[in-house]
C-alpha cells in the first residue's frame, strides 16, 4: 500500500498509509531502522456499542498535507457510523517526536461518548526479539523499549491552552504467538485489559475517551516521543506539558512553510496544480533524506514481500540526480551532506559500489565480484560518474569554493584518475559495468555519457584549481569517449543508438532493445538535443515505449518484465514517473517556441494526474488502472518532476526572448 503522508524531520521518518494509519517508522536515520516493519499500526473507534478500525470497508477518507507543510490534514469520515474525524498530524521538525491530533465530531445524533483506540505494533530495530512494553503510573503513559531505543507513547486533552496528559485505557500483550492475533483485538469490544507489562513479541493499545456534542468536536492528541533511554523520552514529554501538543504542529508547520518558500521562484503563470506538487516534491524530497546526507531512494516497506529487502538505501546514481534538482532549487546544504556522504563512502581506488545504507555501511547487494570473464568489479560506473557531475553544478550555482577544496583531491581526482583506467583499449569505451536499471552487465549508453560528462566535470574541476594539465588530459579522454559512442553505439541500419553493447565470449554484441535510458545521451550533453540521430531516437523511443492505454506515460524499455501488470502489444511495460518526465525535458531541450513547449507542459500535467491526493509519487503506476505500483514514495519521480519544472521556466524564459 502507497504512503500517502510520509512524516520527518531527518532523523524521525513516520509514514502513513492511505487508510492515516502508521506503517513505518525510522529512527534514528531516514531509512535505518524501521522499529515497525510495514506492520499496520492499527486505530479503531468504538461508538455506541459498535467498533471498527479504519483500515476496515465504511470508511471515507482524504489524506493531504496542509499548505506548503509536512503536517497532514486529513479527514476520515464513516456515514454509517455517523462519525467523522479530521486529522492533524505532524513529526516536529526539531525533536525526535510525532504528534497525532484527532477532532472527532458527530454527523447527527445527541451527546455520545466515542472511544479512541491507538495500537503500537512495533518490532524494534527490526525484530520482535527482546522487546519490552510497559504502562508507567508516574507519566501515566506507555513505553516500548529496546536497548537504545525507546518510544514513549501519551495522550492529551485540553482545553483554552491548558493541557492534561493520561490514558483512558490501556493493554499489553503477545502478539503473532500461540495463534493469539493481538492485543489490538482486545480494543474490539471497547474495553481493555489493563495488562500493565510484556516481552517479546508483543503489542499494545491505549484509548482516549472524548465526549463529544452535537455541532460542538471534542479533541484530543496522541503523542509518540522517541530516544535513546528513558530521560530522553521524558524530557520531550515534559516539554509538551508545559507547551501542549498542539505548539509543536504550528511550529513545524511554519518551519517548512519558511523551508519551501526560501528561494524566490517566479512560479505564478502556472496552473496551482503545478505549483503545488513543485513545493510538495520538495517537501517529499525532504522526507527521504537523512541528516547526516544519505539521499534514500524510498522508504516504503511493503517492497520487501518480494525478495525480503526494501529500497531503503542510498543508491550515488538516485542520490546525485536528486541532489542535482536540490541544488537548481537551492538546497546547498542538503548538496554539502550528500557530497559529504559519497566522500566518505568512496573506496580508495576512486569508485562507489553498489548502493549504502543510511549510516554510510556497505549494504546489500547482488552484484558479483566475479563472472564469466574473471573478477569483475561489482559497480554501475555511473554512480560515481554522477557524483562528480553533481558536485559541479553545486559549485557553479553557489560557488562554495571552500567546501569544494575539501573535496577536491580525494573525491574529484581520486575518481576521474579511475575513470581514466576503467578504458577498453580496444573500443575506447568503458569497460563493462551494471546498468543504471541494475539488470544487465555490459558497456552502456547512459553509463557512457554519465562518465563523459563526470570527466568534464573534473577537468573543470582541475582548471579552476589551476592544474591545467590534468584538466586538459581529463578533456581529451572525454573526447575520446564521445568518439567511441558515435563509432560502437549508433546503427546505421536502424537510424538510432542502441542501449548497450552486451559483453559474450564471441565479442560484445550490439542490445538493440529501446531503452528509456538512451536520454542519458542528451540529458548529459554528450549529443545535442537536435542531433539528427538523437531526433530518430527519441521519435522511436516514443512510439515503442509510450503506453497506449487511457493511463498513458512510458514504460522504462521494451517488454519490461518488473512489477509488470499487463501484458499486451499496447503495453510495452508500466509507465515510469521519471521516463514519462524525461520524455518531457527532451520536449523542452528541443522546443524553439513556447507552442513547442506545450507538448512538455502536457507531461508536467500528467505526472500532477498521476500523483496521489497528497501529492505523492510512486515509481510506477498501473497501465490500466493508474494505481501506485511499487514503492511509493519513490524520490527519484519527485526530483525528476523539480527538474523538469525547472528547466521548463528556463526555456520558457528563452523562447519568450526570440518570440519578441
Amino acid at each position: 500500500m502507497p504512503r500517502d503522508l510520509p512524516l520527518g524531520n531527518g532523523s524521525l521518518l513516520v509514514n502513513l498509509d492511505g487508510t492515516g494509519q502508521v506503517r513505518d517508522i525510522f529512527w534514528p536515520h531516514v531509512g535505518q531502522e524501521n522499529h515497525s516493519s510495514g506492520r499496520v499500526c492499527r486505530i479503531g473507534v468504538w461508538l455506541d456499542g459498535r467498533f471498527s478500525w479504519l483500515g476496515d470497508d465504511g470508511w471515507q477518507r482524504r489524506l493531504r498535507y496542509g499548505g506548503d507543510s509536512l503536517v497532514g490534514e486529513s479527514i476520515i469520515e464513516n456515514p454509517d457510523l455517523g462519525l467523522r474525524l479530521l486529522f492533524r498530524d505532524g513529526v516536529d521538525f526539531h525533536e525526535n517526536l510525532l504528534v497525532r491530533q484527532v477532532s472527532v465530531s458527530l454527523l447527527s445524533g445527541e451527546e455520545k461518548e466515542v472511544r479512541i483506540f491507538f495500537c503500537h505494533d512495533l518490532t524494534i530495530s527490526g525484530t520482535t526479539v527482546g522487546d519490552s512494553a510497559y504502562y508507567e503510573p508516574e507519566h501515566r503513559a506507555l513505553f516500548h523499549y529496546k536497548g537504545r531505543r525507546w518510544f514513549m507513547f501519551a495522550l492529551f486533552r485540553g482545553w483554552q491552552g491548558a493541557y492534561r496528559s493520561g490514558l483512558d485505557q490501556w493493554a499489553v500483550g503477545v502478539s503473532g504467538v500461540n495463534g493469539m492475533d493481538g492485543t489490538w483485538r482486545d480494543a474490539e469490544d471497547g474495553t481493555l485489559s489493563g495488562n500493565p507489562a510484556a516481552q517479546g513479541r508483543i503489542d499494545s493499545v491505549i484509548a482516549l475517551h472524548l465526549t463529544v456534542k452535537e455541532g460542538i468536536g471534542a479533541t484530543g492528541w496522541l503523542t509518540m516521543a522517541v530516544g535513546r533511554d528513558f530521560r530522553e523520552v521524558t524530557r520531550i514529554h515534559h516539554a509538551l506539558l508545559r507547551k501542549g501538543p498542539v505548539t509543536y504542529l504550528e511550529r513545524s508547520a511554519a518551519y517548512w512553510r519558511l523551508w519551501v518558500n526560501k528561494e524566490e521562484e517566479s512560479l505564478a503563470h502556472l496552473d496551482h496544480r503545478l505549483v503545488n506538487l513543485y513545493r510538495r516534491s520538495l517537501l517529499i524530497l525532504r522526507t527521504q533524506i537523512d541528516n547526516q546526507g544519505a539521499i534514500i531512494a524510498a522508504n516504503d516497506h511493503d517492497i520487501a514481500q518480494f525478495n525480503r529487502d526494501t529500497y531503503s538505501y542510498m543508491w550515488p546514481r538516485d542520490g546525485a540526480l536528486v541532489c542535482e534538482a536540490l541544488v537548481r532549487a537551492g538546497f546547498s546544504e542538503l548538496s554539502r551532506n550528500f557530497i559529504d556522504f559519497c566522500h566518505r563512502a568512496i573506496t580508495d581506488q576512486g569508485f562507489l559500489l553498489h548502493k549504502y545504507t543510511p549510516d554510510g555501511s556497505l549494504a546489500s547487494s547482488w552484484h558479483a565480484w566475479y563472472g564469466e570473464d574473471g573478477p569483475r568489479l561489482p559497480i554501475q560506473e555511473d554512480e560515481t560518474a554522477l557524483v562528480l557531475r553533481c558536485l559541479w553544478r553545486h559549485f557553479r550555482r553557489f560557488r562554495d569554493i571552500e567546501f569544494i577544496k575539501r573535496h577536491y583531491r580525494g573525491l574529484v581526482i581520486r575518481s576521474a584518475e579511475w575513470m581514466c583506467t576503467y578504458i577498453d583499449k580496444e573500443t575506447g569505451l568503458p569497460l563493462p559495468c551494471w546498468d543504471l536499471w541494475e539488470e544487465r552487465y555490459g558497456v552502456h549508453a547512459w553509463t557512457v555519457a554519465a562518465v563523459w560528462s563526470g570527466l568534464l566535470a573534473a577537468a573543470g574541476f582541475a582548471t579552476a584549481f589551476g592544474e591545467n594539465g590534468l584538466g586538459q588530459r581529463y578533456q581529451r579522454v572525454a573526447a575520446r569517449l564521445g568518439q567511441a559512442a558515435a563509432k560502437h553505439l549508433y546503427s546505421e541500419r536502424l537510424g538510432r543508438f542502441v542501449r548497450s553493447l552486451v559483453v559474450t565470449r564471441n565479442g560484445p554484441r550490439r542490445d538493440e532493445t529501446m531503452d528509456a535510458s538512451l536520454c542519458g545521451l542528451w540529458l548529459f550533453g554528450l549529443f545535442a538535443p537536435d542531433d539528427p540521430r538523437i531526433v530518430q531516437t527519441m521519435a522511436v523511443m516514443e512510439k515503442k515505449l509510450w503506453v497506449r492505454t487511457e493511463v498513458g506515460g512510458l514504460a522504462r524499455y521494451e517488454e519490461d518484465g518488473y512489477q509488470r501488470a499487463e501484458v499486451s502489444s499496447r503495453v510495452p511495460g508500466n509507465p515510469w514517473f521519471i521516463c514519462t518526465l524525461w520524455l518531457g525535458r527532451y520536449r523542452i531541450a528541443a522546443a524553439t517556441s513556447r507552442g513547442e513547449l506545450a507538448g512538455a507542459l502536457e507531461l508536467l500535467e500528467w505526472a500532477a494526474n498521476h500523483s496521489l491526493d497528497s501529492g505523492v509519487m510512486a515509481e510506477q503506476v498501473h497501465p490500466l488502472t493508474d494505481a501506485p505500483l511499487s514503492v511509493s514514495p519513490l524520490t527519484w519521480s519527485h526530483a525528476t518532476y523539480v527538474d523538469t519544472l525547472h528547466h521548463y521556466l528556463d526555456r520558457l524564459r528563452e523562447v519568450s526572448g526570440h518570440d519578441q
